[in-house]
């Protein structure tokens, strides 16, 4: 008998606490996930993608996007904590329940739709040439890039679409990829490729702390495209709560404030 009441003890234990945890998964999941259950929501974010996101001198992580989120954030009254991630791997990061968001300068794409669930588009985007001040070397549009060697961010949407067009990439000399924009951009100053294709406005803010030394091309490589704030497939208690947030910011004009100081101009889209 009492091995049987021992038995019957240890199935009760266990039962309890595989339904504890099943209760506790299911209260996350409801309410947006473990951070935002305890009333923190984390950015995923490259660290080195500025004006977006990036490190500044104080090794603080600082940025356009960042200054949106903090302050969708503080009118949601949740607190925000900022993580850099492999940018490559910000889907994973995302399903994983790592990070709560990505916002940072993230292209809407078909693809990307597949597996994350995203706000409304909040700006418009471009990717562009750039080459060395006074090196051209008769680069006016995609089709010149034929016989180059071309470097991109992995996992950006230019790697992307280069990838995506077989004769494109073939036609290149050379095809490499970096983990941030700043090593391509370097590469590309020490004349180790010929163009850089990146996000227009990250490379025009790149190319504004580095006027000597190089210049864009005006021609779109790809489709335009808009940037969204991105979440867990499932999450949508937690995008309904961030758009609400940032709708706000936008109707009194705190984005359009936010846009001068880090562009010089109101970029945020409208409704």
């Amino acid at each position: 008998m009492k091995m049987k009441k021992l038995f019957l003890t240890a199935g009760l234990m266990i039962s309890m606490l595989v339904t504890g945890c099943g209760g506790d998964n299911a209260a996350q999941n409801a309410s947006g996930g473990d951070n935002a259950a305890k009333n923190k929501i984390v950015v995923g974010l490259d660290d080195e993608y500025p004006p977006m996101g990036f490190k500044n001198e104080s090794n603080e992580i600082v940025g356009f996007d960042v200054d949106l989120a903090k302050e969708a954030t503080k009118r949601m009254g949740s607190e925000v904590e900022f993580k850099a991630i492999d940018w490559s791997s910000k889907e994973a990061e995302l399903k994983s329940g790592r990070i709560d968001v990505l916002w940072n300068g993230l292209d809407i794409t078909p693809e990307r739709q597949e597996n994350m669930l995203f706000s409304e588009p909040y700006m418009d985007n471009r990717q562009v040439i750039f080459v060395r001040s006074g090196d051209t070397q008769g680069i006016v549009s995609e089709s010149d890039l034929a016989g180059k060697a071309i470097g991109t961010q992995a996992g950006s949407t230019a790697e992307t679409y280069i990838t995506s067009k077989a004769d494109l990439q073939n036609s290149f000399k050379e095809f490499k990829t970096y983990g941030d924009y700043i090593s391509a951009f370097m590469d590309l100053e020490n004349g180790r490729l010929d163009a850089v294709i990146c996000d227009e406005i990250v490379g025009r803010y790149y190319m504004s702390k580095h006027p000597e030394s190089l210049q864009v091309i005006d021609a779109a490589v790809g489709p335009v495209t808009q940037f969204g704030i991105a979440f867990a497939k499932e999450n949508t208690a937690l995008r309904d709560k961030v758009q609400k947030a940032f709708n706000e910011i936008v109707a009194d004009g705190t984005a359009a404030k936010i846009s001068e100081q880090w562009f010089g101009a109101d970029l945020i889209k409208k409704k």
